[in-house]
C-alpha cells in the first residue's frame, strides 16, 4: 500500500470519510457495472446559484478522495429535472408577462425569457454546464427529458406500473389527508396542451404499461408510461433515477433530509440498492434567510467570481459542510486570505498534512504555488487609502514593498489587485465612516507621527509593527481599543490590517501624511 493511500485511510478529513463509506459497498467485490456512480441532482427551475455549484464540487472532492483509496473507476453525473413543470415564475427574469403562458409545462418546453435558447431549461442548463466548466469539474450531464423520452427510463417506469400499490404506500404515509386523495406517482404530459398534469389516477396497467386519468377539462385519456409521456412526482423520481441509474452517492441539502427514507425505499421497491447519503446545511443570504433560485437573493457564481479567485469560493465550499453558513459578500476577504495561507502551508507538511488541507481537495495533488506577496485584506485596506481605481495604482506600491514581483511573475497577486479595486469600490468605498480621534487618541497618534518621522530602517513589518505597539501599550487597556482608534480614524472602518505590515506596503512617509489628515480632521 502506497503511504498515500494509507495516509488517506486515516485522514479525518471530510471528503476522505465519505468516500471510505463508499468503499466500503464493495469491500466484498466490485460493481458489476465496472465503475462507482456520483450523482448530483439539479432543478432547473430558476438559474442555477451557487448552492449548486457547491454540490458538484463536494461531490467532487468525495470522489477524488475515492481514487485515492480505490482502484475502481468512477463516473459523476449532473442530473437535470429538467422535465419539471414550471410551478411559479422566478423574480429575477426578463419577459415574464410571456412566461405566465407556459405554466405547468416542462422546463424544456418553456420559452426562454432570455430568448437565447430553445427553453428555459435548456437555458438554465447552459449556464449550469458553463459555471461548471468554469472550474474544470470532469462529470457527464444528463436531462430528464431525453433520460425519459430517449427510453432510457422504460424499465424503471414499467416496475412502477407493476408496484405501483407499494410505490403509492410509501408515498401515502408522507401525505396529508386531503393531498391522499388526489395524489399520483405518476404526472401524465397533457397530450394537446403539453402541461404536466396533477391528477389522480383512474386505472394502472400493469400489464399494458399505461395510466388512464381524466385531464382538468374532465376528458378521459389513456397514456403509456414510457417514452417521455409520464414523468414521476419529484420523491418517486428520485429514488426511481437512484435503481435507474445504479447511483451510489449523492448529497442533497438539509432540507431533503427528511425524504431520505422515502427515497430509499422507493429505490429498493424498484430494483435498486439505496446509495450512501449526505446532507450538507444551506447557505443563507446577508438576512440569514435560506439561498434560493427563484428569489435570487444571495450571491452568485459570476459575482462572487468578479471580486475573488475560483480556488476562494472552492475554499469557502470546502469548509464544515454541515454547518449553515452565511454566504455573501462580506466574507470573500477572509476566504481569500485563508485559501492563500492554506497554498502557502502545502509544501511544508507532511503526506498526513496534505491530505488534511482543504488545497488537496480543492485542487487534487496538483496544489498551486501561491504568488501572493500582499494579503487580499491589505490590499482593500491599500485601495482605501490610496483611492486606487485601478489595479496599477496597487502595483506602485507592491513593487515597493517586494521588488522581485511584477504581474508576470505573480499572476495570483496581479488578479488579487484587480479584485481588491472592485471589491473597495463596491464595498468599502460606500460605507467608510471617519471620525476624529479623542485627545488619548491624539496623543498616541502625534507619538506614532513623531516615531515614524524619525525611522530610518527598513520597510520592516514587524519592526514598524513594534513602533505602533509601543506608542499604544501604555495608553490603551485593552490595547485593542488602540487598533481600532487607528482604523477608525485613518481608514474609516472599524477593524483593519496588522498596522505595521500596513506601514511598510503604504510607506512611512505616506502614512506620516496620512496620520497628519487624520489629526486635522481631513478625513472626516
Amino acid at each position: 500500500m502506497s503511504d498515500l493511500r494509507e495516509a488517506a485511510l486515516a485522514s479525518k478529513a471530510w471528503p476522505f470519510e465519505e468516500a471510505r463509506r463508499v468503499a466500503k459497498r464493495y469491500e466484498k467485490a466490485p460493481p458489476e457495472k465496472g465503475y462507482v456512480l456520483f450523482e448530483t441532482g439539479y432543478g432547473p427551475s430558476g438559474l442555477p446559484h451557487i448552492g449548486t455549484f457547491g454540490e458538484v464540487l463536494r461531490t467532487t472532492m468525495i470522489r477524488r478522495a475515492f481514487e485515492v483509496i480505490s482502484d475502481i473507476p468512477t463516473r459523476l453525473i449532473c442530473f437535470s429535472d429538467d422535465m419539471d413543470g414550471m410551478r411559479k415564475i422566478p423574480g429575477n427574469v426578463p419577459n415574464q408577462e410571456r412566461l405566465r403562458e407556459d405554466i405547468q409545462k416542462p422546463l424544456t418546453s418553456v420559452y426562454d425569457p432570455f430568448e437565447e435558447f430553445e427553453s428555459f431549461g435548456h437555458h438554465n442548463n447552459a449556464m449550469l454546464r458553463r459555471f461548471l466548466d468554469t472550474f474544470g469539474f470532469e462529470y457527464e450531464f444528463y436531462s430528464a427529458t431525453e433520460f425519459y423520452k430517449s427510453g432510457q427510463f422504460d424499465e424503471v417506469l414499467k416496475l412502477a406500473c407493476e408496484r405501483y400499490d407499494a410505490v403509492m404506500k410509501v408515498m401515502l404515509k408522507s401525505l396529508r389527508e386531503e393531498r391522499q386523495l388526489t395524489y399520483s406517482i405518476f404526472l401524465p404530459i397533457h397530450p394537446e396542451t403539453g402541461r404536466v398534469l396533477y391528477v389522480p389516477m383512474k386505472k394502472v396497467d400493469p400489464e399494458n404499461y399505461t395510466i388512464t386519468f381524466d385531464d382538468e377539462d374532465g376528458r378521459e385519456w389513456t397514456l403509456p408510461v414510457t417514452g417521455g409521456n409520464v414523468k414521476l412526482q419529484w420523491k418517486p423520481d428520485f429514488g426511481a433515477r437512484w435503481a435507474a441509474l445504479d447511483v451510489d452517492f449523492e448529497m442533497y441539502g438539509k432540507d431533503h433530509s427528511t425524504n431520505t427514507p422515502i427515497y430509499d425505499s422507493i429505490c429498493e421497491i424498484l430494483g435498486g440498492r439505496k446509495p450512501e447519503h449526505f446532507t450538507y446545511e444551506l447557505f443563507l443570504d446577508d438576512k440569514g434567510q435560506k439561498i434560493s433560485k427563484s428569489s435570487g437573493n444571495g450571491i452568485s457564481i459570476d459575482e462572487w467570481l468578479t471580486y475573488a479567485s475560483t480556488g476562494s469560493l472552492s475554499y469557502f465550499m470546502y469548509q464544515k459542510p454541515k454547518t449553515a453558513k452565511r454566504l455573501y459578500f462580506d466574507v470573500i476577504p477572509r476566504m481569500m486570505d485563508e485559501y492563500h495561507q492554506q497554498l502557502r502551508a502545502y509544501p511544508t507538511q507532511d503526506a498526513a498534512g496534505q491530505l488534511n488541507n482543504p488545497v488537496y481537495h480543492i485542487h487534487g495533488a496538483n496544489v498551486p504555488a501561491s504568488d501572493m506577496v500582499v494579503p487580499f485584506s491589505m490590499l482593500l485596506n491599500l485601495a482605501s487609502v490610496s483611492s486606487a481605481e485601478d489595479k496599477e495604482a496597487l502595483w506602485g506600491f507592491i513593487r515597493r514593498y517586494a521588488p522581485e514581483a511584477s504581474p508576470a511573475t505573480n499572476p495570483q497577486m496581479d488578479e488579487a489587485a484587480g479584485f481588491a479595486v472592485r471589491y473597495y469600490n463596491d464595498f468599502v468605498k460606500p460605507e467608510k465612516t471617519f471620525r476624529a480621534p479623542t485627545d488619548l487618541e491624539r496623543e498616541a497618534l502625534e507619538d506614532l507621527r513623531t516615531q515614524l518621522a524619525a525611522y530610518d530602517g527598513p520597510l520592516d513589518d514587524e519592526a514598524l509593527q513594534s513602533i505602533v505597539y509601543a506608542c499604544g501599550r501604555d495608553r490603551f487597556e485593552p490595547l485593542r481599543d488602540w487598533f481600532k482608534a487607528l482604523y477608525e480614524v485613518l481608514l474609516g472602518a472599524s477593524q483593519g490590517p496588522r498596522f505595521g505590515g500596513f506601514i511598510a506596503l503604504y510607506g512611512v512617509n505616506e502614512t506620516i501624511a496620512l496620520i497628519d489628515k487624520g489629526l486635522a480632521g481631513e478625513l472626516v
